[in-house]
């Protein structure tokens, strides 16, 4: 756990100072993070299509512990630690349908509601009952076409943490679009880094001039809620005389781009014609992997519009990329410890940084504050997570 101090962000943020630079490379901060952060929030770890019927299953991993996901015949939605009680095998691998799971590693079968239903020669075993040794549930909740876990046990319900985002969403009818195309990005950056630089427009003029073109920077906004925080700008579409091409021809006052970030490490790009998740994963304590999936109308996937809207988001990601990691490089510098806050542009950021602050400084499930994260449990964030 870092010092106090370190993750400290006044609430003032005409006062307020960054969290300090130690934080964006230190092993033991990230481990930190990994366990009073990633294993305690809502986390993206698959799509509703994979888990659509009675039966259909995927496995995955969690901060590097083994999950299984499983559309039960009642159809509702379980989740488990993909974890034999017996003697730790996996009951599951993969994805498909079943109608039971069974361990490789000596046959011990589970239900599709993990009750185990046969515990291969354990015959002669004092006090053995099977109903005992079901699998261990885990939270499962979703929301959009996405499926979410959380390893706390006592965690408040999803819809809670997403506050008004379903409602401020919803004009971009999320419920009906298709998954159509998936991207990963392996960047040398911390992944706060990354959220740092999301979390503001400030940047767009010098960073990213394709979009500055197609934004009213002017009228760029941020609103922090509780556990989110949206930003959103009015569309400028073609002007008379105007050479330059437009993505969108014309300008409405419903006409927005819409972006929601969800604490700690999941984002919504919401566009007039598709919406894209967007997640970081922690990878080390100077890289991270984002994930990105295009959502659009199935009707328009096979349009030109539909490849050029994933092309129009790879540069604007690639231009990211390239920022994060010079900025990366430069927190080592023996010159810089914290930087200040613009109040008319890092609203976001600095609504970041405090919610950093206050989950790092959180009391464990345990009672106790935690000194580090789980490094002995191999904690790791996988790519495999999600699966077109």
């Amino acid at each position: 756990m870092p010092a106090r101090k370190d993750a400290s962000v006044d609430s003032r943020i005409s006062r307020a100072w960054t969290l300090a630079s130690r934080l964006y490379a230190d092993p033991d901060v990230l481990a930190g993070e990994k366990e009073q952060i990633f294993a305690r929030t809502w986390q993206v770890v698959g799509h509703r299509d994979q888990v659509g019927i009675a039966g259909d299953y995927f496995t995955t991993e969690l901060i590097g512990e083994p999950l299984l996901l499983v559309r039960g015949n009642d159809g509702k939605l379980r989740g488990f630690y993909n974890v034999c009680r017996h003697r730790a095998g996996p009951p599951a691998e993969g994805c498909g349908s079943r109608k039971l799971f069974r361990c490789g590693y000596h046959g011990w079968t589970y239900d599709l509601n993990g009750s185990l239903i046969l515990a291969t020669e354990m015959e002669g075993v004092d006090g053995f009952r099977p109903e005992d040794f079901a699998l261990a549930p885990v939270k499962v909740e979703e929301w959009f076409n996405f499926v979410f876990v959380n390893l706390d046990a006592n965690a408040r319900p999803l819809r809670e943490s997403l506050g008004e985002l379903p409602r401020q969403a919803e004009k971009f009818h999320v419920d009906g679009l298709k998954l159509f195309e998936r991207r990963t990005y392996d960047m040398n950056c911390n992944w706060k880094t990354y959220v740092d630089n999301y979390l503001e427009g400030y940047h767009l003029p010098s960073v990213h001039p394709g979009l500055n073109r197609e934004l009213d920077f002017n009228a760029y906004s941020v609103e922090a809620h509780k556990n989110y925080v949206r930003q959103f700008s009015p569309i400028r579409g073609a002007q008379p005389g105007d050479a330059t091409p437009r993505r969108y021809q014309e300008a409405r006052e419903d006409l927005t781009t819409d972006y929601f970030w969800i604490f700690p490490n999941w984002m919504l790009n919401c566009y007039p014609d598709n919406v894209s998740l967007n997640i970081v994963l922690p990878l080390a304590p100077e890289r991270s992997l984002a994930i990105f999936e295009w959502y659009l109308s199935e009707e328009h996937h096979s349009s030109p519009a539909a490849k050029a809207s994933v092309e129009f988001s790879h540069q604007i990601q690639t231009e990211d990329v390239a920022i994060c990691e010079a900025v990366q490089k430069n927190l080592r510098s023996r010159s810089y410890s914290r930087g200040r806050f613009s109040v008319k542009q890092e609203a976001g950021v600095h609504a970041f940084h405090r919610m950093y602050g206050e989950w790092m400084g959180r009391q464990s499930p345990g009672g106790r504050r935690e000194r580090r994260g789980s490094a002995d449990r191999s904690p790791h964030l996988e790519a495999r997570r999600l699966r077109p």
